[in-house]
C-alpha cells in the first residue's frame, strides 16, 4: 500500500459517513409529525433551543476569534525566526478545531429537536418503533461528529503533508492546536448548556414536584419548556461538542506517540482505526430491535456487543496490516493485546456505571433506603455511593494502563511502552460511535416523554416513553462512565506526548516548582468544580422566583385554564447560563497558562499528572452519585416506600436536585478539564521553559 493511499483511508471514509448519515436524516424527516398538540410543545422547545444556542455560540466564537489572537501574537514575540509562520499556523489549526467542535454541537441539537417529535409520535405504534426512531435520530449527531472529527485532522495533515511539504513525522505536533480548538469550545457548550439544563431543572423539580405536588413535564409548570430545552442544550449541543473533542484530542495523542515509534503507520492507526469504527457503529445500531416484551436496555445492550465485536476485528486487523515491524514481526500482537485492555476497558466502565446507577443494583437501592429517614440521609447516602464507585474507576483504569504499557513492552518497539497506552486510548474510542448513539437517544426520548405529557396524549403513549426514557437515564449514565474512563486513559497518553514534545523523562515531586504545580492543578480542579456547582445554584434561584411568582399572581394555571408564561423562564435560564458559564472557562485556560509561565515546563507536568488524577477521581464521584441520586427518587416513584409525594420522595427529589449539577454540569464539564489541561499545554509548549 502507497503512503499516499494509506493517508486518503481516513478523509475518504469521513466523506462517505457524512453521505451515509443522510439515509438515517432522511429516514427521520419523513416520519409522521404527530398530532398538532405534539408540534405545538415541539415548536417551542425548538425555538427555545435555536434562540439560546446562538446567543451562546455567538459568545464563544469571540473568545475562541481572542483566543487565536493570542496566540499567534506570543508564538510571533516569543519563539524567535519562523515565530510568526508557527503563530499563524497553530492559530488556524485552533480555529478550525473550535468551528468543528461547534458545529458537531449544533449538528447534535438540530437533529435531537427534531428527533423528540418523531420519537413521540412513533410511541403510538409501540416500543420498538419509538426505540428505533430516537437511536437512529441520534445516530445522525453520532456520524457526523466521528466524521468532523477525521475530515478535520486528516484535512490538516494533507495540506501540511502535501501542499507546505512538511514531513510525517512532523506534522502531528503541527496540528495540536486543533486539540485545543476542539477542547476549548466543549468546554464553554458543555458549561453553558449544563448550567442551563440543570438550572431550569432543578427550578421546575422543587417547585413543581415539592411545593405545588405536580408530576414531572406538567404543562402548569412555567419552568417545565426551559427544562426540556435544557436537554437539548446541555446532553445534545454541548455534549457533542464534548465528545467531537475527545476523538479529536485522543487521535491527535496518539499520532504524536505513533510517529515516534512506527512513522507513518504509527500516525495513520489512529485514524485508520476510528474509521472502521465508525462503520462498525453503524452496524451496530441496524441490530437493535425491541422483542415483544423486552426491556429496551437490553436491545440496546445487544448492539453495544455487536459494535464492541466488529471494533475488536477491526483493531485485529489494523494492528496486523499497519504496526509490524520488519525487524520484529510479530510486534503487531502485542500491540493488539495492548489495545484488546483499551476494549475490555471500555466494557469495564458500562458496567460499573450500571451497578452504581442501576435501579435494580445495591447502591441506587440504599440510597432510596435511605430517603425513608429524611433528605440529610439520602444526601449523606448519595455521597457516599459517588465516593465508594471511585475505587472500580480507579482499579480499572491502573489495570489497563498497567496492561497496555506492559503488552506494549514486549513488542521490542523502542517506545512501544508508551504507544501501547495510545493504543489501549483508541481500543476504548473504536466503540465511541455507538456510545455516541446511546447518549443522544437519551435527551430525544426525555423530550419525546414530555411532548406526549405537555399535549396531553393517552395514557398508553406515556408508558411507551417513560420506558425508553428510563432506558435514556441509564444510557447517559453509562456514556459518563465511559468518557471518565476515556479521559483518564487519554490524559496519560496526552501527558505523554507533552513529555515527548519537552524531552522531559523524569517529573520530581521533590522539586519544590514542580510540587507547587502539581497542588495547584489539583486546586483548580476543587475551584472549578465549585464554580460550576454554584452557578447552577445561583440560576436556579432565579428560575424558582419566576415559577413561584407566575403560580402566585396567575390563579388559573393550577386550575388548567390559563397557560403558564413559558418563555420568561427560557429566557432567564438563557441570560443566566451565558453570564455563569465565562469564569469557569476562564479559569481553566488561564491557570495551566499562569503555571507554565511562571513556574515552567516541569511544573506543567506535574499540574497535568495531579490534575488529572484529581479531575477523574471528582468526575467520577460527581457522575455516579448524581446518576444514583436522579434513579434513586425514580425507584420510590415506582411505589417504593409510599411512591410520589410520600416523605421518602421528598427526601429523594431533594436528592436528585443536589445531584442534577454534579452529573450534567461539573462532572462532564471535567471530562473536557482534563484534556484540556493536556491539549492546551500540548499546543503552547513551546512557551514553557
Amino acid at each position: 500500500m502507497s503512503d499516499l493511499t494509506l493517508e486518503l483511508i481516513a478523509p475518504v471514509v469521513a466523506l462517505c459517513g457524512l453521505v451515509y448519515s443522510l439515509v438515517f436524516w432522511n429516514a427521520l424527516k419523513k416520519a409522521d409529525n404527530g398530532t398538532p398538540a405534539m408540534q405545538k410543545v415541539a415548536s417551542a422547545i425548538l425555538k427555545g433551543a435555536n434562540a439560546f444556542v446562538k446567543r451562546q455560540y455567538r459568545t464563544i466564537a469571540i473568545l475562541s476569534i481572542v483566543v487565536a489572537a493570542g496566540m499567534m501574537l506570543v508564538y510571533g514575540i516569543t519563539s524567535g525566526e519562523g515565530g510568526w509562520t508557527s503563530g499563524i499556523e497553530i492559530a488556524i489549526s485552533f480555529l478550525l478545531g473550535a468551528v468543528l467542535s461547534g458545529l458537531s454541537g449544533i449538528v447534535s441539537m438540530y437533529v435531537a429537536t427534531r428527533a423528540n417529535l418523531k420519537t413521540a409520535s412513533a410511541s403510538r405504534k409501540g416500543l420498538n418503533a419509538a426505540l428505533q426512531m430516537a437511536l437512529r435520530g441520534g445516530t445522525v449527531p453520532a456520524i457526523v461528529i466521528t466524521a468532523l472529527s477525521l475530515l478535520g485532522i486528516s484535512g490538516l495533515y494533507l495540506v501540511y503533508r502535501l501542499v507546505l511539504g512538511y514531513e510525517p513525522a512532523n506534522i502531528p505536533n503541527l496540528i495540536v492546536g486543533y486539540g485545543f480548538g476542539a477542547s476549548f469550545v466543549a468546554l464553554f457548550a458543555q458549561l453553558g448548556g449544563g448550567i442551563y439544563t440543570k438550572a431550569a431543572d432543578v427550578g421546575a423539580d422543587l417547585v413543581g414536584k415539592i411545593e405545588a405536588g405536580i408530576p414531572e413535564d406538567d404543562p402548569r409548570n412555567p419552568a417545565v419548556v426551559a427544562d426540556l430545552v435544557g436537554d437539548n442544550v446541555g446532553d445534545c449541543a454541548g455534549r457533542g461538542a464534548d465528545l467531537f473533542e475527545s476523538i479529536s484530542a485522543e487521535n491527535i495523542g496518539a499520532m504524536v506517540l505513533g510517529a515516534v515509534a512506527f512513522g507513518l503507520p504509527g500516525i495513520m492507526f489512529p485514524l485508520i482505526l476510528r474509521s472502521i469504527g465508525l462503520i462498525a457503529a453503524i452496524i451496530g445500531v441496524y441490530t437493535v430491535k425491541a422483542k415483544p416484551n423486552e426491556l429496551p436496555m437490553k436491545a440496546l445492550t445487544r448492539g453495544f456487543w455487536v459494535t464492541t465485536i466488529l471494533a475488536t476485528l477491526a483493531l485485529l486487523a489494523s494492528t496486523k496490516l499497519l504496526l509490524s515491524s520488519p525487524d520484529n514481526p510479530g510486534s503487531w500482537l502485542w500491540f493488539f493485546l495492548a489495545g484488546l485492555a483499551g476494549v475490555l476497558t471500555a466494557v469495564a466502565f458500562v458496567y460499573i456505571t450500571d451497578y452504581y446507577t442501576g435501579k435494580q443494583h445495591r447502591p441506587v437501592r440504599a440510597i432510596a433506603d435511605a430517603s425513608k429517614t429524611g433528605h440529610a440521609t439520602n444526601i449523606i447516602s448519595g455521597t457516599a455511593i459517588g465516593m465508594e464507585s471511585t475505587g472500580l474507576t480507579v482499579l480499572v483504569v491502573s489495570l489497563a494502563l498497567f496492561a497496555s504499557y506492559w503488552f506494549g513492552n514486549q513488542s521490542g518497539i523502542p517506545g512501544g511502552g508508551i504507544f501501547g497506552t495510545a493504543i489501549a486510548t483508541m481500543g476504548m474510542l473504536s466503540v465511541v460511535g455507538y456510545v455516541l448513539s446511546m447518549d443522544m437517544f437519551g435527551p430525544i426520548t426525555d423530550n419525546a416523554g414530555g411532548i406526549v405529557e405537555m399535549s396531553k396524549s393517552p395514557e398508553e403513549y406515556r408508558t411507551v416513553t417513560d420506558e425508553l426514557d428510563a432506558a435514556g437515564n441509564t444510557t447517559k449514565a453509562l456514556t459518563k462512565g465511559y468518557a471518565v474512563g476515556s479521559a483518564a486513559l487519554a490524559a496519560f497518553l496526552l501527558f505523554s506526548a507533552y513529555m515527548e514534545e519537552k524531552k522531559l523523562d523524569v517529573i520530581n515531586l521533590a522539586d519544590m516548582k514542580v510540587f507547587i504545580g502539581a497542588f495547584l492543578g489539583a486546586m483548580v480542579v476543587f475551584f472549578f468544580t465549585s464554580l460550576a456547582i454554584r452557578a447552577v445554584g445561583r440560576a436556579a434561584s432565579v428560575i424558582i422566583e419566576e415559577v413561584r411568582r407566575q403560580f402566585r399572581e396567575t390563579k388559573g394555571i393550577m386550575e388548567g385554564t390559563v397557560d403558564p408564561d413559558y418563555a420568561a423562564a427560557v429566557d432567564i435560564a438563557t441570560k443566566g447560563a451565558l453570564k455563569e458559564m465565562v469564569l469557569p472557562g476562564l479559569v481553566a485556560v488561564l491557570a495551566p497558562i499562569l503555571i507554565g509561565v511562571i513556574l515552567g515546563a516541569k511544573a506543567v507536568a506535574g499540574m497535568l499528572m495531579v490534575g488529572t488524577i484529581v479531575g477523574v477521581l471528582m468526575a467520577a464521584y460527581l457522575n455516579n452519585a448524581g446518576g444514583a441520586w436522579d434513579n434513586a427518587k425514580k425507584l420510590i416513584e415506582t411505589g417504593l416506600h409510599g411512591g410520589k409525594r410520600s416523605p421518602a420522595h421528598q427526601a429523594a427529589v431533594t436528592g436528585d436536585t443536589v445531584g442534577d449539577p454534579f452529573k450534567d454540569t461539573a462532572g462532564p464539564s471535567l471530562h473536557v478539564l482534563i484534556k484540556l489541561f493536556s491539549t492546551l499545554t500540548l499546543a503552547l509548549a513551546a512557551l514553557f521553559m
